[in-house]
C-alpha cells in the first residue's frame, strides 16, 4: 500500500480511505469487524464516517477497539453543527460511539457558508481550542458546493483538508481545483470516486485519481468483494499509458 502525506496537516495515510459509512448497512457487527480488519491488514490506515449516521461510527468504533488498532489508524468524521456548543454535543458524541479519546481529523460538514474566525456562531475559535486541547488533532471542510471550496483556498483560517466530489467524469473546474489545492498545501480527499454508481469500471477510476499525488479517495465497500477489488487495484493499479487517457478522455466526454 502507499501512503501519502495529507496536506499540511502531515497525517500519513494510505493511497485509499475506507468510507465507513457503508458499515451500518451490513447484517452484523461481527460484518463490520471483519471488514475493517480485512482494509487493515491489506495497509489502509484511514477510516472516514460521520455523526450523521451514529451506526456506523459505533461499528467502526467497536471494530477498532476488539482489534486493538488505535495507535495504528487515522480517524475522521464529520458535524453538522453551526455553534460552538453544537460542536461540543457532536464531538463527545462522535467519542463515545468511536470509543477513542481524540479524533484525528474533525470536518465541517457541508456548511452553507464556511465558518469564520469572529463569527457570531464560535465555531472557528471552537476548532482551534479543541485542537489546542488534544481532542481533535486536525480539522477540515467536507462539502458539494464550489463557492465553499474555493473559500477554503483564500481564508485566514487553517483548513487542513477538503472533501469533495472527484472523479473521472468531474468536469474540468473540479480538476483545476483539485490542482490548487496542491499548491495551497490543502490535504483534498475525493468522494465518490464512482459517482454513486454510474462509474463501473473500478481500474479506469483508480488510474484517473492516481494522476493526482494530492487526492486521497474514500470508498464505500459494501462487502468483502468490493473491497476486494479497491485493495488490489490500489497496490496494482493500471498502466496510464495513451490508450488509457483515451479511454479517460472518452468517459469524460460522454458524461460532460
Amino acid at each position: 500500500m502507499d501512503y501519502v502525506v495529507l496536506g499540511k496537516s502531515n497525517l500519513l495515510v494510505s493511497r485509499t480511505a475506507f468510507g465507513a459509512m457503508s458499515l451500518k448497512e451490513l447484517p452484523s457487527q461481527d460484518d463490520a469487524t471483519a471488514l475493517v480488519k480485512e482494509a487493515f491488514d491489506d495497509g489502509v490506515n484511514f477510516f472516514d464516517t460521520s455523526k450523521a449516521t451514529p451506526e456506523s461510527e459505533r461499528r467502526l468504533g467497536i471494530a477498532i477497539e476488539s482489534l486493538k488498532i488505535r495507535k495504528d489508524v487515522i480517524i475522521a468524521t464529520k458535524t453538522a453543527a453551526h455553534s460552538a456548543e453544537e460542536i461540543a454535543e457532536d464531538l463527545d458524541e462522535s467519542l463515545r460511539n468511536l470509543r477513542v479519546d481524540y479524533i484525528d481529523l474533525y470536518q465541517i460538514e457541508k456548511p452553507g457558508l464556511l465558518p469564520k474566525r469572529g463569527g457570531d456562531d464560535g465555531v472557528v475559535e471552537k476548532l482551534e481550542n479543541l485542537k489546542k486541547a488534544g481532542v481533535i488533532r486536525h480539522f477540515g471542510v467536507t462539502t458539494e458546493s464550489m463557492d465553499v471550496a474555493h473559500s477554503v483556498l483564500f481564508s485566514d483560517v487553517g483548513w487542513e483538508t477538503l472533501q469533495y466530489p472527484f472523479n473521472m467524469i468531474c468536469t474540468e473546474d473540479v480538476v483545476e481545483l483539485v490542482e490548487e489545492y496542491a499548491k495551497a498545501d490543502i490535504g483534498f480527499i475525493a468522494m465518490r470516486p464512482l459517482c454513486g454508481g454510474i462509474i463501473d469500471n473500478i481500474p479506469l477510476a483508480l488510474g484517473f485519481l492516481r494522476r493526482f499525488e494530492n487526492v486521497v479517495p474514500v470508498w464505500g465497500a459494501r462487502n468483502s468483494e468490493e473491497l476486494g477489488q479497491i485493495l488490489y487495484f490500489t497496490k496494482n493499479p493500471p498502466l496510464v499509458d495513451e490508450k488509457f487517457r483515451k479511454d479517460v478522455d472518452e468517459r469524460r466526454e460522454f458524461f460532460n
